[in-house]
């Protein structure tokens, strides 16, 4: 059955009604436009996420803290008077200001801060450059106010502006960000601008009540501000998931700065609901029994939803996994699911991994040679492979070179009940996901490779399995030099080969998500010189290749930034390697059901993924805040 509650379903369909004003006629559209909604939302917050910024090396950021005090003393020294003098005191102001930087960021990597996931020597020290920067524009524009006015009580003031400004900045990226107590952040934000502004005060002013009382409503101005502003962004999370949102921020903030994922997998686990995960295996040892010669392992579940969240790295963690404990080329393609049936965290993971070893392991059915040709069946631009192991039909599905992405878990349904129909015992589908190419047409696409893969059903029901025994050879390939920002997961490239009636059939795997159009077609037309009559390729779908680095989409494609003569040149090598090590073999099937697998689920990933967007787009307005409390504390110190 599918997994789709009729509420969530419901639910859903309104949402998207509202937002697109054409209404569903069937269910089976309400599936496709939940799938659609899904896969839109997720990759809203995917941008969000990968529009994050990096910050300049440790040594350039302190080069930057230097010249930024230096300035900020040069804009402090007020009156402006053109002469060495004024240049010499004012680059001493500055020096004394670097220190007392340094010490107050020292104070707060060892004591205040020490230990925090996120802020470290180079975050402090590029926030301190910041708010510094911050303070000497006012300063600046102090100085130049007091070219213009005898009296020094209105640059004074100017300047209280700008350490209002310099805390609000601390206080917000502090209190936002860091994992420590409330009241070692709210001291983290106010000790480096206090004593920024007492270093300049004291080389000009001597009013120490005017010094306190400024000092004070600034203090309390800001930390208002920054209450205000923090809970009204963190109501959006509790009211939408009972998180405050920024919370669900740091979470973020700590898997992209540090790689460092369970506080964001606790929200998640929080969030998650408990299904049962269906995985099934295709496995082909020696016909001496002694040797597992690959394993295709085939999940439907999803693997994302980013980086090294949830079940992101899944598929590499499978792939070497049974690798270690069997000794055998594996090879993990994208099973039919969406990102409603990512797994929650690493803990779930290990479940499907050690449920996984324990089939393998425990299993006790019979290996058989009873393997039919490959057919392939192509209908209104899909293409659909099937070849039947002993029962079992294995079917290989796309619509390259046309967008091919997630496919709805419905269709699944829809394939195994076909199977069972024309008295297949089982059907494994692989959504092949080879082909990206501007939008994805769902609807057209899951209308199209239905009919082929029911056409594909009738005539694979109808073939006679090889007399002899069929001939399998395995080989992988890694890419040297590559890695998760070029789009290229840990496994690599696999290949399993497989001869029936001199018929040879190439399955091969690239860890990545989706794979550029037209690359698919290149690889299956090379590779026929190496004997090989038909086949298909697949990418794993691995998110571990998702918010890798700022910018884009959040990841690329195989065959985007990599060369598509490296890639030919890889699954080249893999097909050479299973070619020699070819041999006679059996094949065996196998369905796994893992239960109690905490996944997010089709409502928490939507609800994640907009609150994400609703709450950047709330913390941009509501940063009007800021200059009107701005402006209060304007007001009051004209009063006073």
């Amino acid at each position: 059955m599918h997994n789709y509650t009729a509420r969530s379903l419901v639910f859903r369909a309104v949402q998207v009604y509202s937002l697109s004003g054409k209404p569903p006629t069937n269910v089976g559209e309400v599936i496709i436009m939940v799938e659609r909604w899904h896969r839109d939302s997720i990759d809203l917050a995917v941008r969000h996420y990968s529009s994050l910024f990096k910050l300049p090396s440790y040594r350039v950021t302190l080069i930057l803290l230097c010249a930024g005090s230096l300035v900020l003393g040069l804009a402090a020294n007020i009156p402006f008077t053109p002469s060495l003098q004024w240049v010499f005191s004012g680059l001493l102001i500055g020096l004394m200001l670097l220190i007392t930087t340094l010490l107050a960021d020292f104070l707060a990597l060892k004591i205040l801060l020490r230990g925090d996931i996120i802020l470290n020597a180079k975050r402090i020290f590029f926030l301190s450059f910041s708010s510094n920067l911050l303070l000497s524009v006012f300063a600046l524009l102090a100085n130049l106010t007091a070219l213009l006015i005898s009296d020094m009580d209105l640059p004074v003031k100017i300047l209280f502006i700008g350490f209002f400004a310099a805390l609000c900045l601390r206080l917000l990226v502090t209190c936002s960000i860091s994992f420590s107590r409330d009241v070692l952040k709210v001291l983290s934000g106010i000790i480096q601008p206090l004593l920024a502004l007492l270093t300049i005060y004291a080389t000009k002013m001597s009013n120490t009540t005017q010094f306190a009382i400024y000092t004070l409503i600034s203090i309390l101005l800001s930390l208002l501000s920054i209450r205000l502003y923090t809970a009204i962004l963190d109501r959006a999370g509790l009211i939408t998931l009972g998180i405050p949102s920024l919370k669900l921020f740091r979470a973020f903030l700590a898997d992209w700065t540090e790689g460092i994922e369970h506080p964001f997998e606790e929200i998640l686990e929080r969030l998650g609901e408990e299904r049962s995960i269906n995985i099934s295996m295709l496995m082909f040892k020696s016909m001496d029994g002694r040797r597992m010669k690959a394993i295709m392992v085939i999940p439907n579940l999803h693997p994302g939803p980013f980086r090294n969240i949830g079940s992101s790295p899944l598929p590499g963690l499978i792939e070497e996994a049974l690798e270690r404990n069997l000794q055998c080329i594996v090879s993990v393609p994208h099973g039919i699911s969406g990102h409603e049936l990512d797994l929650a965290s690493q803990r779930e993971n290990r479940k499907v991994l050690e449920a996984l070893i324990g089939a393998v392991r425990d299993f006790c059915g019979d290996f058989s040679t009873k393997v039919t040709p490959f057919i392939y069946v192509e209908m209104e631009g899909a293409k659909v492979g099937c070849q039947v192991f002993n029962g079992c039909a294995l079917l290989t599905l796309t619509v390259a070179p046309e967008t091919m992405e997630d496919l709805p878990l419905e269709l699944n349904d829809i394939i195994l009940r076909k199977a069972r129909e024309e008295g297949f015992l089982w059907a494994i589908a692989i959504d092949a996901h080879n082909s990206i190419n501007g939008p994805f047409k769902m609807d057209r696409a899951v209308s199209a490779i239905k009919s082929a893969a029911t056409a594909a059903l009738e005539r694979a029901s109808k073939l006679k399995y090889s007399a002899s025994p069929p001939r399998v050879g395995a080989g992988k390939s890694i890419p040297e030099g590559l890695g998760l920002k070029d789009g290229m997961g840990p496994g690599g490239i696999t290949a399993i080969v497989i001869e029936v009636d001199g018929q040879r059939t190439a399955y091969i795997t690239v860890d990545g998500n989706n794979m550029v159009s037209g690359l698919r077609d290149k690889i299956l037309t090379d590779i026929r010189d190496l004997g090989i009559d038909c086949g298909e390729v697949f990418t794993t779908d691995t998110h571990a290749v998702n918010a890798v680095a700022p910018g884009g989409r959040g990841y690329h494609p195989v065959g985007e930034v990599i060369g598509h003569e490296a890639i030919v040149g890889c699954v080249r090598r893999a097909i050479k390697e299973a070619l020699n090590n070819m041999e006679a073999a059996e094949a065996a099937w196998l369905k796994i059901t893992v239960p109690s697998v905490k996944v997010i689920g089709e409502m928490q990933i939507d609800e994640l993924s907009l609150l994400t967007d609703k709450v950047s787009r709330r913390a941009g307005s509501l940063a009007a805040l800021f200059p009107l409390f701005g402006l209060t504390l304007a007001i009051l110190l004209i009063l006073l």
